[in-house]
């Protein structure tokens, strides 16, 4: 007990020990128990009974384990005693003596209000107040005694108490154990407060409490939270989980027969959930606070004074690590502040519980919303097995789902607290694997997007153990928010018939498309969504008005062109591929669009123009110099937009066009503006042929430089070695590249994928190779560009057509290569196109034209031009094209298939 004292002198009969506590419950008008201060964890305690004096038995409920006992009612003034008593020494320091102690340890003495025995005798204030008798047979033999007896006859005089006229019967307690109908009863309270006393404490959430003032004697388990518990083994005994006894003392020596406030809240059978008050305090928030509970989700909600006190006041202790908290770690310890909270731009909407952000240094990240679950098929409806599921469309309410989500945050700044990493996981007989996952609070001008979503019935809220810590900061809310919809039947949890949305895939599908072209090509401008971008040039629409699905290429351009995955090999993307196609993702990926359709090409894929915000995307990527314009803008109203952009492109020399060298002014003159066909040609040497039929060439006049300066370089490189391994390849820089001769040649860096397969571009043949970085060197100043500018140009073949199909295509170049590969012949610039100036060439002796050749062997078939500076040798090559038909030449060998076929066989007429 707490310090205790001797007085007296030695000699002198023995005087009893005084002592001290503090009172921790009144059990009766005349015994209490005291408690000694806490040193590390509960104070030990004691039973005292008042000497001399007797006080009425309290009421006590029967053995549940003796069915034929009844319960014992109040003796009359017991109750006003033991108030008495409570309200004077509850929480209070007392000292006290032991007189007497009985075999079975029970402990008789006196008790005194204050720290000696000159404050208040606790036992004569009793006696005087009419709430206790001497006992029976007590003789006044001594100074105290003679005391009690004065006592107790003051009060008879006086008629206080038990000595009042009456039998006491208003006294006695009309005790209620058990409650009828407990929600009902709860009900009926409004969520006022109701006075009460604490007779009982648990453990330091659940407590025993008399309700006044018409004495019910009911639990209360405190809303909201959970304290340690003490588990009851098989031998009856109890075994404290870690902190239960603390939480119980941390409560006891606040509530413990204290005058406090109960807020009714709702019922768990017989139990009643409620919140106390007190004076000094929520005992809910202290407890979570001091690190001695734990919040639960299941009663949290009908928590009245805010759940968001609650969590706070538990994070509160989570992050000093308070008891039950101290080996707490934070899902989110590992990671910065800047981590943890940012502002990111929205880019892209996946299905219905995670977005995509672009974040401040240019990265992009998938955010999956914390602690919802999307839409989902529920067993075996809705799926046909024969059908390939489209989740967005054939899973209920997804598609709206997804809607709300990208109207509400495409392209727009959102606010990211990143409350749980969720760790990857292997995938399972019936779970496929998840990578790692960042789950997040996302909101938006103060509107928490997970929230939204659940209040609209368009996902669920995610169940989790007690002891998961990994949920949403604002897990409270979504719970709320998940009850409104289901109480008010929205979404998901509606009654009404579930939306069904029919959205046909034209995509690929050649018939469809063409039946779908003419209603198209009428409407004028569309409204579209971009659902997907599989490249700057080519995406995917949503025709809400016409609930299709389409590809869509832009008209007027040629982006580069991005890798693919072919059978049996990766073909690379072009340079500038990537760029092209982030650069479109940014401006239109899941932004509403309108569309403007021109034609179709054989697969199936519409072609036409795209606008967003009255900017025309294909000018768009021209201007960033991403694209550069195609010949077939010619005929658009928006050539004139597109040339322009390209001429500003051209000037900036950036990306596509950072290798552009303005071509001499008699060269750029646009032909249209001639009335007659120039025909000036210049001696060329073919050094390479590509696959679509483009070639390389070197000007025959300045070919003695170009051997001079591989001669000195070559010279200056034997004398000087690059050292192995020490130059690093970057995409656009000018090098030097040992070719399978064994010699070194000026090149360009086109692609860097390992330092084993690096993409480079001979910038005097024309030829291209994949070499080990280690065959790579730095090029020397002296033989820059700037010296000599690269020597190979590329060309097409004016007046002629390309053959799609690869076979044919194969054919006309293989013809080719033989022809003219390695050779000199005379070049002749007819006009210019987006990607290469158009040519025709003659053989050096023979000046036979190389393209009218081709078509004469029916290899290729005819461009019709309409300039008329051109009709003469447009003639001369229809001619020829009508020969070679005659003579069913290769392309002709099944006779003309342009009228009903060309589309499959990769022509236009």
């Amino acid at each position: 007990m707490a310090s205790s004292a001797q007085s007296g002198g030695s000699g002198g009969p023995a005087v009893p020990i005084v002592q001290r506590g503090i009172v921790k419950m009144v059990l009766s008008g005349c015994a209490i128990i005291v408690r000694g201060q806490p040193r590390g964890g509960p104070p030990p305690e004691r039973q005292i009974n008042l000497s001399n004096i007797r006080a009425g038995n309290l009421a006590r409920r029967a053995a549940a384990t003796q069915p034929d006992a009844k319960d014992t009612p109040d003796e009359p003034w017991a109750f006003p005693a033991r108030e008495f008593l409570r309200k004077k020494l509850i929480g209070k320091e007392v000292c006290f003596t032991i007189e007497n102690k009985t075999p079975q340890g029970r402990e008789y003495g006196m008790i005194y209000l204050g720290k000696d025995t000159n404050g208040e005798n606790i036992a004569e204030s009793l006696v005087a107040e009419g709430l206790a008798t001497r006992r029976e047979g007590m003789r006044a033999n001594n100074p105290e005694q003679n005391r009690l007896a004065e006592c107790e006859e003051q009060a008879k005089a006086a008629k206080k108490g038990m000595w009042s006229e009456g039998n006491g019967s208003h006294t006695i307690r009309d005790l209620k154990y058990t409650i009828e109908n407990p929600r009902h009863f709860v009900d009926s309270h409004h969520q006022k407060p109701v006075n009460a006393i604490i007779e009982h404490v648990r453990d330091g959430s659940v407590v025993r409490a008399l309700l006044l003032p018409d004495y019910y004697l009911v639990t209360v388990m405190l809303s909201g939270i959970k304290c340690p518990t003490f588990r009851r083994e098989a031998d009856g005994s109890e075994t404290p989980e870690p902190f239960a006894a603390e939480a119980k003392f941390f409560t006891e020596s606040r509530l413990l027969q204290r005058d406090v406030q109960i807020i009714l809240e709702s019922c768990h059978n017989q139990n009643i959930l409620g919140t106390i008050l007190h004076p000094n305090g929520n005992i809910t928030e202290l407890l979570l606070k001091e690190g001695f509970a734990r919040c639960v989700d299941w009663s949290i909600a009908v928590y009245t004074r805010g759940a968001e006190k609650l969590r706070a006041a538990e994070r509160f202790a989570k992050e000093r690590r308070l008891r039950i908290w101290r080996d707490y770690v934070a899902p989110t310890a590992n990671l910065d502040q800047k981590d943890k909270q940012f502002v990111a731009k929205v880019m892209q909407v996946l299905n219905a519980d995670a977005i995509v952000v672009k974040l401040n240094s240019g990265d992009y990240k998938t955010i999956h919303l914390s602690s919802i679950r999307p839409p989902r098929l529920e067993g075996e409806n809705m799926q046909d097995k024969n059908k390939k599921l489209r989740p967005l469309y054939d899973i209920p309410y997804m598609f709206e789902a997804r809607e709300f989500l990208r109207k509400k945050l495409i392209g727009k700044k959102v606010n990211v607290t990143v409350d749980y990493i969720r760790p990857a996981s292997p995938a399972t007989e019936t779970v496929p694997a998840f990578s790692e996952r960042t789950c997040a609070t996302v909101t938006i001008g103060g509107i928490n997007i997970a929230e939204a979503l659940v209040s609209k019935g368009l996902a669920t809220v995610i169940r989790y153990r007690q002891d998961d810590d990994q949920r949403s900061s604002h897990y409270d809310e979504l719970l709320a928010a998940e009850a409104r919809a289901i109480k008010n039947g929205k979404g998901l949890h509606s009654k009404k018939e579930v939306p069904i949305h029919r959205v046909a895939d034209i995509s690929g599908d050649t018939q469809k498309a063409k039946q779908f072209l003419p209603f198209l090509q009428r409407a004028g401008r569309s409204e579209a969504v971009v659902e997907y971008v599989f490249s700057g040039s080519r995406l995917k629409l949503y025709l809400p008005k016409e609930t299709c699905l389409i590809t869509f290429l832009l008209a007027g351009i040629e982006c580069p062109r991005g890798a693919r995955n072919l059978p049996g090999l990766v073909q690379e993307g072009e340079p500038f591929s990537e760029e092209a196609t982030l650069f479109t993702k940014e401006l239109v990926l899941q932004r509403e669009v309108e569309v403007e359709v021109e034609s179709m090409d054989k697969a199936g894929n519409f072609i036409g123009w795209l606008h967003m915000d009255g900017a025309n995307l294909s000018v768009l990527l021209v201007e960033h110099a991403l694209s550069k314009v195609h010949f077939t803008a010619e005929r658009s109203t928006y050539y004139k937009s597109l040339l322009s952009a390209e001429e500003a492109a051209k000037q900036k020399k950036e990306k596509v066009w950072a290798h552009y060298e303005e071509q001499p002014v008699e060269e750029v003159m646009p032909v249209l503006e001639e009335k007659e066909r120039s025909a000036s040609y210049k001696p060329v040497f073919v050094t390479e042929i590509t696959d679509d039929l483009h070639f390389y060439v070197q000007d025959v006049e300045t070919g003695t430089q170009l051997e001079k300066l591989m001669e000195n370089m070559r010279n200056d490189i034997s004398s000087h070695p690059p050292v192995e391994g020490s130059y690093t390849p970057r995409r656009g820089d000018f090098c030097i590249a040992k070719f399978v001769d064994g010699e070194w040649y000026r090149a360009r860096v086109e692609k860097v994928e390992s330092s084993a397969k690096v993409h480079v571009f001979y910038i005097d043949y024309g030829n291209r190779e994949i070499l080990p970085s280690t065959r790579l060197g730095t090029l020397p100043p002296a033989f820059s560009t700037r010296v000599l500018p690269a020597q190979a140009t590329e060309y097409a073949f004016a007046f002629i057509q390309v053959p799609q199909d690869e076979d044919a295509r194969t054919d006309a170049v293989d013809s080719v290569v033989r022809d003219i590969q390695n050779t000199q012949c005379l070049l002749n610039v007819e006009h210019l196109s987006a990607t290469c100036p158009h040519v025709t060439l003659q053989f050096a002796d023979s000046k036979g034209d190389v393209g009218l050749g081709l078509v004469k062997e029916g290899l290729v078939m005819v461009e019709v031009r309409k300039e008329k500076q051109f009709q003469k040798v447009i003639t001369e090559y229809l001619n020829a094209q009508e020969s070679a038909k005659s003579a069913r030449l290769n392309l002709w060998r099944y006779g003309d298939f342009r009228a009903d076929d060309a589309d499959e066989f990769g022509y236009s007429r």
